[in-house]
């Protein structure tokens, strides 16, 4: 396989990553007794007899940002950040994998209401998310510096507003408010996300020669 048709390849992971991640997450959440999408965050799904779904499906879709990471770093070898921030990222999804979530907030059913009891791979959790959410906000700001350097304004933009709802919805869940407005407009801003990587991926993918 030529350079170009590798580069190529790996983008299109970053194509396929968030609509794997949240067509498996919200195949739960609207399946699995107790959950409630206006409450729970979906990181709780890794809980329960049925648990492995989700980390399996955070370490998935982890490999498959690392993979498109690789993809935008030969993409845009003048701006390494972007692949480095996006490979960052993708490695926290894997640990938060490996490191569930909490029960908490009555789920599992059967879970006492509130916050729950905090353990060592709750914490290790909730790190890293924070770590990897602010690597791809960062991501988000520096390819828009990247489209306005090369005259796109019209995805500039985008970046940058991608990167700050991103920022304000994760701003939102840390305050640890379970409230309905907080956890949906995570959900949003997690949807943000994965279209922002999807459209950068197909951006450089179409830019990408075949040969």
């Amino acid at each position: 396989m030529l350079p170009n048709q590798v580069t190529r390849s790996l983008l299109g992971y970053g194509v396929i990553a968030g609509p794997f991640y949240v067509t498996v997450s919200l195949a739960q959440a609207f399946t699995r007794e107790g959950f409630d999408v206006t409450r729970h965050a979906w990181s709780l799904l890794s809980n329960g007899g049925l648990g492995w779904i989700q980390i399996t499906n955070f370490v998935l879709t982890g490999l498959m940002v690392i993979a498109a990471a690789v993809g935008l770093h030969r993409a845009l070898p003048s701006s390494p950040w972007v692949g480095r921030l996006v490979g960052v990222y993708g490695a926290s999804l894997v640990a938060a994998g490996a490191l569930r979530a909490d029960p908490g907030l009555g789920f599992p059913a059967g879970t006492p209401d509130g916050p729950g009891t905090v353990s060592w791979h709750g914490i290790g959790h909730f790190a890293a998310g924070g770590v990897g959410f602010l690597c791809v906000i960062a991501a988000c700001l520096v390819m828009g510096r990247r489209f306005a350097r090369d005259g796109r304004r019209g995805l500039a933009v985008y970046s940058l507003v991608s990167g700050v709802l991103f920022l304000a919805g994760f701003v939102g869940i840390a305050s640890g408010n379970s409230a309905p407005g907080f956890t949906l407009g995570f959900v949003a801003a997690v949807l943000v996300i994965w279209a922002w990587l999807v459209t950068v991926s197909v951006h450089l993918y179409r830019a990408t020669p075949n040969c």
